[in-house]
């Protein structure tokens, strides 16, 4: 699985969804690849909304003065006012033009909704700000005040003890990481460093604790999607949206069997963010597809198989390989094309004579399997650890009909960590070259050298 970056054109103020959505059709033109895109990947509003972080925390004290009040960043246009992407006031603007230019093709980006409902809560519960102030400032006191040596007996690495991580300031499952180690040894720390007015109470050690409780489960569900088990940054790790569904189920129960004494408002938030950007895709049939041909889940998940079985097969046969004039997909199939026959093996020249060989049982001819049969016997085998792209590479002549839905389904991205990484060498190339048609080549060469050379 590869990601190419495939044009670079200027947003300018007025630009509008439409006429993104017509840049986007011509791009897709001129590469060959008109009609042929499974789903697009869209975020229901501006990407360019601000980041999410925890509310006072600030793991860089260098970067301190650009956090308002509530620790956001702010991001300013030229006049002082808070931008306004792509001239859209309100959210339903944005999100209702997506609607009709993509249609049932447009997917939300899922890292991108679970960051929102992580965002809504904090935002519900502002009691938080002060308490999360002090523990930002006991921190640095600490970080300044004790060896080092010291301080990596509690952190991981030293780098955090350093404010040196770029993405800290706007990560809220950074912030929260560093907060959670922070509370584990907290006596260690407040030994280590003597008594002082910046140490933390028994209330605000236990409302920290709290929080950290009830935003561990999404920490783990954005490590999942967003990237934590990356390890070379050069290589594309695609995360498939197989995994959104396990994610949301979890979060589901957890909220459902926490308790919050001391920020009741955040719990309630967050189940209110939940419900609404995350829950609908429980219902949805392409994320019960994907999450039920993905071999480490299948429908291990499921508390209705038989139902979710059925939704299953009505998918596989809506974008199977029998055409179908009034299905607008149809036009897709020449994406994924089915792979190359075999080459016949060569026929031994001792042809077998048919009387001296009679006694021989003649092979019976293999039937074709049905798409029920083919995933009857898939649903029979074991859940397996397996990567899924490599299972179904590995068990495309066994399930040939599953396997083509499973390399649609499959292309649908959790996050665009590889997308924003395409756009974080701009900065490299921008500084390096001004004029707008060479940054746009440096830029176009730098995103797909590997695709180019390798």
């Amino acid at each position: 699985m590869r990601s190419a970056l495939l044009a670079c054109l200027p947003l300018t103020d007025v630009s509008s969804c439409s006429q993104i959505l017509s840049d986007f059709e011509e791009v897709c033109f001129s590469h060959s690849v008109a009609g042929r895109a499974f789903r697009v990947v869209a975020d229901a509003i501006p990407s360019t909304e601000k980041p999410c972080c925890l509310p006072g925390f600030l793991i860089s004290p260098l970067q301190g003065s650009k956090q308002g009040e509530e620790g956001e960043v702010r991001h300013s246009t030229h006049n002082g006012e808070d931008s306004i992407p792509n001239g859209h006031n309100e959210e339903f603007e944005w999100e209702e033009s997506l609607e009709q230019g993509l249609g049932v093709c447009r997917v939300d980006c899922f890292s991108r909704s679970l960051q929102r409902c992580v965002k809504e809560g904090l935002r519900s519960c502002p009691q938080l700000s002060p308490t999360l102030r002090k523990a930002s400032s006991f921190y640095h006191y600490i970080t300044s005040a004790v060896p080092a040596e010291k301080l990596n007996q509690v952190f991981d690495t030293t780098a955090l003890t350093s404010g040196s991580i770029p993405s800290a300031l706007d990560d809220w499952a950074i912030q929260l990481k560093v907060l959670h180690r922070l509370l584990d040894s907290v006596d260690f720390l407040e030994e280590l460093s003597g008594p002082n007015e910046l140490s933390l109470g028994t209330s605000e050690r236990v409302l920290l604790r709290e929080l950290t409780d009830v935003l561990e489960p999404f920490t783990e569900a954005w490590d999942m999607v967003h990237g934590a088990r990356q390890t070379d940054p050069l290589t594309d790790r695609h995360v498939p949206i197989s995994l959104a569904m396990p994610c949301v189920l979890g979060l589901c129960k957890h909220l459902s069997e926490t308790s919050a004494v001391h920020c009741p408002a955040l719990l309630i938030a967050l189940r209110q963010a939940v419900e609404r950007l995350l829950a609908p895709l429980l219902q949805d049939p392409l994320y019960i597809t994907a999450t039920t041909l993905d071999p480490q889940f299948k429908l291990s998940w499921s508390n209705n198989p038989d139902w979710h079985r059925q939704v299953v097969l009505e998918e596989l046969n809506k974008h199977s390989n029998t055409p179908n004039p009034t299905d607008p997909t149809t036009d897709l199939q020449a994406e994924y094309p089915s792979p190359p026959a075999p080459a016949l093996s060569p026929v031994s020249p001792l042809s077998r004579p048919c009387k001296l060989f009679s006694f021989i049982k003649q092979r019976p001819m293999t039937q074709a399997k049905s798409l029920e049969q083919e995933l009857a016997v898939y649903l029979r085998e074991e859940p397996t650890d397996e990567e899924a792209l490599h299972y179904w590479r590995r068990k495309a002549i066994d399930f040939p009909q599953l396997a083509q839905m499973a390399k649609r389904v499959f292309t649908i991205p959790a996050c665009g960590t590889v997308v924003e990484t395409i756009f974080s060498t701009v900065g490299c190339c921008q500084r390096t070259c001004d004029l707008p048609k060479n940054l746009e080549t440096l830029i176009y060469l730098k995103a797909n050298y590997r695709l180019l050379w390798t």
